[in-house]
């Protein structure tokens, strides 16, 4: 069963040093219009899964077409990059005119990478994405495959941002990161601004507002974007669940502590949530807008996996892992629960 922290600064959150998210996805759907293949995702209402599960209704917004890059990531680098170029170009109309003589380099976990890459391609920049030892080489090939140049470094995330904040520094490139710390602000909240496209797309697809969340987190920035539109959508009523590795709990042991924290642990299966630190702008604003923070086993995400399967859907740990949480037992989630999931990626090399 899932382990489940109740959230103590829900409401006013944790006195961090950091901005609360973005809530208002007014200005994101015009510079992602510049992005080819950019249309909303569908919302999956499976009735198997929500017997399987135990619930009223399981609704599952399927992110694994996002733009053609296969993860939710797709709307946050490319965002940015967008974003960039309005301002190149004079304004959000001529965006896509315009063509970016510089260098954005990140660490990924791999879909973060495919973002930055794909975004840089529309806008004539070139991407430089590092990646650790334990990202599987299908991702890097999908990379190289987009243009990016590839670089490993480390064998953990938290060592390739490391590599890739040298490499920025060093070779007057622009650090694109999707986590965020003291210092280092703008370019994260605007990839998370980037990720509302899909919030605001599911409060429309809905039919009724939903008794439960459950949000996948590695960094936290995709729950804590949706989280915060959620929170302006709906206001109180739905309970907003986090679930993280057991490997990788950097969200949940920093509310335990009052603080941000760097955790440690082995590497996770759910390779795209296996970070051990969180970013600063999420803490605060899951801090705010969070119920709880639940963790789950590795056996836990790979029942989730398993369960898909059966129905004859491909999915990975990473992207099912909310859903895992729910199929394990989550906690107070009972038989009249009317749960929003996120299924945020394809399959793997997909």
């Amino acid at each position: 069963m899932p382990k489940v922290l109740p959230n103590p600064y829900r409401g006013p959150g944790l006195p961090l040093s950091a901005p609360r998210p973005v809530a208002d996805p007014a200005a994101v759907a015009g510079l992602l219009s510049h992005c080819p293949r950019h249309k909303p995702t569908r919302l999956r209402n499976v009735p198997p899964l929500a017997r399987a599960a135990g619930v009223a209704e399981l609704w599952i917004k399927d992110e694994s077409d996002r733009m053609g890059l296969g993860s939710f990531k797709a709307l946050g680098a490319a965002h940015v990059i967008a974003r960039d170029a309005a301002e190149a170009a004079g304004g959000p109309a001529d965006a896509g005119k315009a063509k970016l003589d510089k260098t954005y380099v990140a660490a990924s976990a791999g879909n973060h990478g495919l973002s930055v890459a794909a975004g840089a391609a529309v806008f004539g920049a070139k991407a430089v994405i590092y990646l650790s030892g334990a990202v599987p080489e299908a991702f890097a090939d999908r990379l190289r495959a987009k243009g990016a140049e590839v670089v490993r470094a480390g064998a953990t995330y938290e060592a390739s941002m490391e590599a890739a904040a040298k490499a920025a520094e060093e070779n007057g490139w622009t650090l694109l990161s999707d986590s965020s710390w003291d210092g280092y602000l703008d370019a994260p909240i605007g990839v998370m601004e980037g990720y509302l496209q899909l919030a605001k797309e599911a409060v429309a697809q809905v039919p009724s507002t939903p008794t439960h969340i459950l949000l996948q987190a590695g960094v936290g920035g995709l729950a804590a974007a949706i989280a915060a539109h959620a929170r302006a959508a709906w206001g109180d009523a739905p309970q907003i669940i986090v679930v993280e590795p057991e490997a990788a709990p950097a969200l949940q042991e920093s509310i335990r502590q009052g603080k941000l924290v760097d955790t440690e642990g082995p590497v996770s299966a759910m390779g795209r949530l296996d970070c051990k630190t969180p970013s600063l702008v999420a803490l605060r604003g899951l801090s705010m807008d969070a119920d709880a923070f639940a963790t789950i086993s590795e056996a836990e995400a790979q029942a989730g996996v398993d369960l898909f399967a059966k129905l004859g859907l491909e999915v990975t740990p990473s992207g099912v892992a909310g859903l895992a949480a729910l199929f394990a037992g989550l906690p107070g989630v009972g038989a009249d629960a009317r749960v929003l999931a996120i299924l945020s990626e394809g399959p793997e090399g997909g």
